[in-house]
């Protein structure tokens, strides 16, 4: 079970590169201050802000930094700080409208900036209503792909996997609740999930940019873990309005539903609202990044916390598809959790889980090692992509002084480290990579360590 090219005359799977069908869900657009959902003194304080750290504005450029159309919006909260002597006008260009006057912060309004951001530092996109948000969830929820036998195959073409495995992935794809990925170490379990990722990632989402709740902010949109669909990557043209054609409320950004990986790095902590002290305003968890999508717990059990911990605190989220955050104030709050949680250990399950855990994990699929003829398979797929000349002469000299007679149990992802150490070996060499004796005894003298 490893990366490998697909049969020749396969169709490829369904991807981010083919375009991304359109979401279920669109913004509605913003026509006055009350579809913001917002307090207009909040929004003052927001512009404030964004003035006190970046100096001289337009009013075009203030309304793109927040995220707000200025026509209706933006405009009437300039009007409402000029009065009060916040902000004033430094210049303007005639004919080109109010939007294109410059507008400088006053001391008054440096005051009053200076107040908001001992409250909080954030200067950015407006946030959308926490209840704006859930609605969206559940809206883009029921919208999932639901897969089938025949795409299954077209998105793990470029494994191989027997298949009993196979018949087991696709039902647990269409539960979108949780798979519980096992087995050996090198058999393919990160790849399963990256390949079922990429094929929901062939849909998209709107997320916002932040989430407003009791005056707090949670920042969701996370440039490292969201990937915009490409025609969103710019909302506007610079001049405060929208591009054509998107008339939607642009404090959201279009999305390919997520793919996110957490490790040994994932803490308890880090599956709670995470509030930064300096610039008091909070960053969403990953699991509610990951909303709409999958989240993947690879190399689960090798956390810095008991995995009995981690696992309780997934329960409840698990079994009502609920998730309870909290504030720093102690309030809590409901996010729905429509997440595909995807947990891949090597580590026996007896040792990580109890009972009652693993009957909230909806589908357990052991991923077994590859028999001979999967390796084979395997071997041969990747040699033909490395450039490496495959012998099936070769392959029985491999299999028999390197695996038989040493007791060494098959792995999938051998044939590929393999094959980059004889292309290593051979380039040193100045010779043709190939599955020659010599270059196999050395390449497996230098992969293989006994134990």
């Amino acid at each position: 079970m490893t990366n490998a090219p697909m049969k020749p005359g396969a169709k490829p799977a369904p991807s981010a590169a083919t375009g991304p069908s359109a979401p279920p869900f669109t913004p509605p657009p913003i026509v006055n201050l009350e579809d913001t959902g917002l307090s207009p003194l909040w929004l003052q304080d927001l512009i404030l802000k964004v003035m006190y750290f970046q100096g001289y504005l337009t009013g075009y450029k203030i309304a793109e930094e927040i995220a707000l159309p200025f026509s209706g919006v933006v405009d009437q909260i300039l009007e409402t700080l000029k009065r009060e002597k916040l902000i004033e006008v430094r210049s303007s260009q005639m004919g080109l409208g109010e939007g294109a006057y410059l507008y400088a912060i006053t001391g008054a309004g440096i005051s009053r900036a200076r107040e908001a951001l001992e409250r909080s530092q954030y200067a950015g996109p407006a946030p959308v209503p926490l209840g704006i948000y859930v609605e969206s969830v559940l809206r883009q929820a029921r919208s999932r792909v639901q897969v089938t036998s025949r795409v299954m195959r077209q998105v793990l073409s470029g494994l191989v996997l027997n298949e009993n495995t196979f018949q087991a992935l696709g039902p647990a794809v269409n539960s979108g609740t949780s798979i519980f990925l096992y087995g050996p170490p090198g058999n393919g379990k990160t790849s399963i999930a990256r390949a079922i990722g990429n094929m929901l990632q062939a849909q998209s989402i709107y997320i916002p940019y932040a989430i407003y709740v009791d005056g707090q902010v949670i920042k969701l949109y996370d440039s490292v873990n969201h990937k915009l669909v490409q025609e969103e990557d710019t909302t506007y043209q610079g001049t405060g309005t929208l591009k054509a054609g998107s008339r939607r409320d642009p404090r959201w950004v279009r999305i390919h539903r997520p793919f996110i990986v957490t490790g040994g790095e994932l803490t308890l902590a880090g599956l709670d609202l995470v509030f930064d002290d300096t610039l008091k305003y909070y960053e969403a968890p990953f699991q509610v990044k990951a909303n709409g999508g999958i989240l993947l717990i690879d190399d689960f059990g090798r956390q810095m916390v008991r995995p009995r911990d981690l696992l309780n605190r997934w329960i409840v989220p698990l079994e009502n598809r609920i998730d309870y955050l909290t504030l720093h104030t102690g309030r809590k709050i409901e996010i729905p959790f429509d997440v595909l949680v995807v947990f891949s250990t090597n580590l026996p399950p007896k040792e990580l889980v109890d009972e009652a855990f693993l009957r909230r994990l909806r589908h357990k699929i052991e991923i077994q090692d590859p028999t001979y003829e999967e390796y084979r398979e395997i071997f041969r797929r990747v040699a033909a992509a490395k450039g490496v000349t495959y012998s099936d002469q070769g392959l029985a000299y491999l299999l028999q002084e390197w695996y038989v007679k040493r007791n060494r149990k098959l792995r999938a992802n051998h044939p590929r480290d393999l094959c980059d150490q004889i292309l290593d070996i051979a380039g040193y060499l100045n010779v043709e990579p190939e599955m020659s004796r010599e270059l196999i005894d050395r390449a497996a003298k230098s992969y293989f360590v006994e134990l």
